[in-house]
C-alpha cells in the first residue's frame, strides 16, 4: 500500500461564508507539484466497490469483496445464497448459482481495528455488468509489446498497490497477443503469451478477472488473426481459458463490410448492380493505400462522383440506411451468438468507434458497453472533445449497458507508438476521472500499475468518488447547465442524492454556479466534496464554486437534516 505521509494529502480550502462560494485551491500548487485529494485510508475496515452483481444461472460466480483497512482482516457474510460460498481470509465469493432471482446479503469486514457491514445485491438472471466495469487494460503502456510477463506483474501490482480494495477487478490484454491457428483453426497466443490459461488462473487465483482482445475481421489492428469465421472457436477458447471480457475491435472487418454493403446495394439496383460492385472494389483497393499519389487521388474522385449518385439518388434512402445498420451490426451479432454457446460470462465491449449510432443499438445485439468515439490519447483536447459528445447519451445506458468514452488517460503511460508520457495536468486528471464516473463508464486504467506514482493512486482509489460510476441506479450524468466553456453535468444517485461535477474548461480560473432548479432539488442542502470526503455546509437554492483552469469541483448533494 502507498504511504502518504510524505506527501501534502490535503489541499487547503476555504468556504466564504458571505458569498457561499466554494474555494478550493487548484489541484496543481504553487512548485508546480500535483496534490493529492483524496485523504488517507483508514485502518478501521470500510467495505468498497459495487454494491450489486449480476451472474446468470448455472454459470461460475467470481466476486471479490474488497475493503480498504488494516490487515489481516475477516470477511463474512449473512443470507449468502445455497451455491455459494466466501473465503473469509480472501474475501472471495465463488460457486454458481442455479435458479434466477435476487438476494439481498449483508457483507461484513472486520479487523483489530473494528469491523464494517454493507447491503449487497446478487441478481442471477439474464443481465452482467450491472455496474461498469472497473480494471486496467494494456494497450496504452505496452502496446504490441504486451506479454504474459507483463500481465502477471501488472495483477501483482494491482494487488500489492491496494487498488484492488477499491474495487478495481479487470486486468486485460488489448491487441499482441493472438499468435497462429493450428490445423483445426483453433487459436493460440504467440511465443510472449505460451499459456494463457494458466495466465487467466493466475490472476483469478488473486481474486482479479480476466479479459482479452479479438476483431470481426480476418486481422486485428496490430495484424494479427482476428476471429473472422472462427467465431465460435475462440468464443469456446475463450471460455475454455475462462475469459471474463471480450473487446472486440472493428478493425480489419471494414473491407469485408464494404464488400456485403455493395452486393446489398447491386441487388436494390440490379441494373446497375455490376457497376455498383465494380466502383465499390476499386474504391476499397484505393483505400487500402496508406499515401496515394496525385494520380490515385484523381481516381478516388473519380469514382466517388460515378458511385455517388448511383447509391445515394437511386437507391431509397431508408433501404440504404437499413443496409448500412444491418452491415455494421452483423459482425457482433454473430460473436454475440457465439458467445451465448459458451457457458461463462464474459462482459461483451463492442468497439467500432461509435460509428452508426451504435448507442442505440448495442444493447439489443447483446453488448455490454460499446465505445461511443474513436480512440483517445493522452491530450487535454482529445479527452474534452471526448467528454462533450457524451452529452445526450445518457438514455441509452443503465445496468448491464454502458456508454463507453475509452480509457483513462491519468497516471504515466508509454504510448506505443510516441514513447512519452501523459501530458494531462494534475486538473485535468481530476476532471477525467470526474467526469468518467459521472457518466457511469467504464473505468478502465491505462498506466503501468508497477510504476504509478502516489498521485495516480489518490486519483484511483477514492471510494466517494468510485461510488459515483458504481451506483446501482446505473444513471448517467447529463449537462445540465453551460456557460461558454463553464458547465455542470449531474446525475441522481439511487439513494435519492444528487451528484454535480462543476467543470471549467476554459482557459482561465472562474466561478461556475450549479442552481437547485438546474439540478432538479429543493430547500436546504449539504453539499459534500467528494475527492476531499469532506462536507462542506449547508446551501440553499445554489452552490458556487472557484475551478481553476480545466479543472473540477465534485459535489454530492442531500437534504440538509439527512
Amino acid at each position: 500500500m502507498f504511504s502518504r505521509s510524505s506527501v501534502a494529502c490535503f489541499i487547503s480550502v476555504a468556504l466564504t461564508v458571505c458569498t457561499g462560494v466554494w474555494q478550493p485551491l487548484c489541484a496543481q500548487d504553487t512548485a508546480g507539484s500535483a496534490s493529492i485529494l483524496t485523504p488517507p485510508e483508514s485502518e478501521i475496515p470500510r467495505i468498497t466497490g459495487p454494491r450489486i452483481f449480476g451472474v446468470r444461472p448455472g454459470n461460475p460466480f467470481l466476486f471479490l469483496v474488497t475493503a480498504t483497512g488494516m490487515r489481516p482482516m475477516k470477511f463474512s457474510s449473512d443470507h449468502l445464497p445455497g451455491g455459494l460460498s466466501l473465503n473469509a481470509d480472501t474475501g472471495l465469493i465463488t460457486g454458481a448459482l442455479k435458479q434466477k432471482g435476487e438476494t439481498t446479503v449483508t457483507l461484513h469486514a472486520q479487523n483489530a481495528k473494528g469491523a464494517d457491514a454493507r447491503a449487497f445485491r446478487i441478481v442471477c438472471g439474464d443481465a452482467i455488468a450491472l455496474t461498469p466495469p472497473l480494471g486496467w487494460n494494456s494497450w496504452n503502456s505496452f502496446g504490441m509489446s504486451v506479454s504474459d510477463a507483463k500481465m502477471r506483474a501488472t495483477a501483482d501490482a494491482m494487488i500489492k498497490s491496494g487498488l484492488v480494495n477499491h474495487g478495481w477487478s479487470y486486468i486485460n490484454i488489448d491487441d499482441g497477443w493472438a499468435g497462429a491457428r493450428d490445423a483445426g483453426g483453433n487459436i493460440h497466443g504467440d511465443a510472449a503469451f505460451p499459456d494463457i490459461k494458466a495466465l487467466a488462473d493466475y490472476i483469478h487465483a488473486k481474486g482479479l478477472k480476466f479479459g482479452i482482445y479479438s476483431s470481426p475481421g480476418p486481422r486485428t489492428c496490430g495484424q494479427l488473426p482476428g476471429s473472422y469465421q472462427h467465431e465460435d472457436q475462440d468464443a469456446k477458447s475463450y471460455a475454455a481459458w475462462d475469459v471474463d471480457y471480450v473487446k472486440y475491435d472493428w478493425c480489419s472487418y471494414e473491407e469485408i463490410a464494404q464488400k456485403i454493403a455493395a452486393r446489398k446495394y447491386a441487388e436494390q439496383l440490379p441494373a446497375d448492380g455490376p457497376r455498383i460492385v465494380q466502383l465499390l472494389a476499386e474504391r476499397a483497393e484505393l483505400q487500402k493505400i496508406p499515401k496515394r499519389s496525385p494520380e490515385q487521388v484523381d481516381e478516388f474522385k473519380k469514382i466517388n462522383a460515378e458511385v455517388g449518385p448511383l447509391i445515394y439518388q437511386k437507391m431509397n434512402q431508408d433501404t440504404r440506411k437499413r443496409i448500412d445498420l444491418d452491415v455494421a451490426q452483423e459482425p457482433y451479432r454473430v460473436f454475440r451468438a457465439s458467445l451465448d454457446k459458451a457457458a461463462r460470462d464474459i462482459v461483451f465491449s463492442l468497439c467500432q468507434y461509435g460509428d452508426d449510432n451504435v448507442w442505440e443499438w448495442g444493447q439489443a445485439i447483446g453488448g455490454n458497453c460499446w465505445r461511443t468515439t474513436g480512440d483517445i490519447n493522452g491530450t487535454w483536447s482529445r479527452m474534452f472533445t471526448i467528454g462533450e459528445r457524451q452529452a445526450g447519451l445518457g438514455k441509452f445506458a443503465g445496468p448491464g449497458h454502458w456508454n463507453d468514452p475509452d480509457m483513462l488517460t491519468v497516471g504515466k503511460t508509454k504510448w506505443y507508438r510516441r514513447h512519452d508520457y501523459v501530458p494531462l495536468t494534475a486538473d485535468e486528471q481530476y476532471t477525467q476521472v470526474s467526469w468518467w464516473c459521472l457518466l457511469s463508464a467504464p473505468l478502465l486504467i491505462g498506466c503501468d500499475l508497477s510504476q504509478m506514482d502516489a498521485f495516480t493512486y489518490g486519483l484511483l482509489s477514492n471510494d466517494e468518488v468510485l461510488d459515483v460510476d458504481q451506483d446501482p441506479l446505473g444513471r448517467q450524468a447529463a449537462r445540465i447547465s453551460r456557460n461558454g466553456l463553464l458547465e455542470v453535468w449531474a446525475k441522481q444517485m439511487e439513494d435519492g442524492s444528487h451528484v454535480a461535477g462543476l467543470f471549467n474548461m476554459g482557459s482561465q480560473a472562474s466561478e461556475v454556479t450549479a442552481t437547485w432548479q438546474d439540478l432538479g432539488i429543493n430547500g436546504k442542502q449539504i453539499a459534500r466534496d467528494l475527492w476531499r470526503q469532506k462536507d462542506l455546509g449547508v446551501f440553499d437554492g445554489q452552490f458556487k464554486a472557484a475551478i481553476p483552469v480545466h479543472g473540477v469541483v465534485l459535489v454530492r448533494f442531500r437534504p440538509a437534516g439527512s
